[in-house]
């Protein structure tokens, strides 16, 4: 199994898991043709891609949708909650052929994966993660949530592979240029994971399996990669974990 981060970061965010055979996508926050020229820059091809699992419908997690809906057969895996709030941000609709229903807490089964999405503590119509697993392999994007809930992190146990959110560094957020409503929607319970809580968070989901760590989503404005590493690094330290950063420009491959 593999795993890309082809864009991470509040500009838009797209995650790809591909099994020698075919390839979901995880959001869809990045233009169609960044999507194809970013896995053909990390080896992927994008001829395989097959579905789009959607975790929510904010801007820079779904801003493709309506384009992939056009141009290509992908089939979208969502809530129907995210389906239809998308659908009239869009001006679409997203037929049923192309539509497998999701309920977060109830795992599906596509094309012999096991894909489990479940809820998230963030300020969207029905938010939701992702625990995928396949050929023995398992793995969670963990994105865009206010802080760390004990069902969040019985979700991220006994995985291969953690994708997980390091949004800010709390001084640097107070400190900085946003305005104070914004401030305080990022800092809130159904905001964006700070370092420190994200630090909480991977201690909880620390186990011998776990063999690679991908911080995302961090702030180009209110965080710096040192910092976010620095804060994992307290925790992994002398757990043989291989950590990465997924950077808003630049594809990540993790094999």
């Amino acid at each position: 199994m593999h795993y890309a981060a082809l864009a991470s970061g509040s500009q838009g965010n797209c995650h790809a898991l591909f099994d020698g055979e075919r390839t979901l996508l995880i959001d869809a926050g990045i233009s169609l043709k960044q999507v194809k020229a970013r896995m053909g820059a990390v080896g992927l091809d994008p001829g395989a891609v097959t579905a789009v699992a959607l975790t929510h419908e904010h801007s820079d997690h779904i801003g493709a949708v309506g384009v992939m809906l056009r141009r290509t057969p992908w089939t979208f895996l969502a809530t129907a909650e995210t389906k239809a709030v998308v659908e009239a941000i869009h001006g679409i609709e997203i037929p049923p052929e192309r539509w497998i229903p999701l309920r977060a807490g109830h795992a599906v089964d596509w094309c012999g994966w096991r894909v489990h999405p479940f809820a998230l503590p963030h300020d969207a119509s029905d938010p939701v993660a992702y625990r995928i697993e396949a050929q023995g392999f398992a793995a969670a994007v963990v994105t865009d949530l206010g802080h760390g809930t004990a069902l969040v992190a019985d979700h991220c146990q006994d995985l291969d592979l953690l994708v997980l959110e390091a949004n800010h560094d709390v001084a640097m957020l107070r400190e900085g240029s946003y305005p104070p409503p914004l401030k305080a929607r990022i800092l809130s319970r159904v905001g964006h994971l700070s370092n420190d809580a994200m630090a909480d968070l991977l201690a909880a989901a620390l186990s011998p399996r776990l063999k690679d760590v991908v911080l995302a989503h961090l702030s180009e404005q209110n965080n710096h990669p040192d910092l976010a590493r620095f804060a994992a690094e307290e925790v992994l330290r002398g757990c043989g974990v291989r950590l990465r950063l997924a950077m808003q420009r630049e594809p990540l491959a993790v094999a």
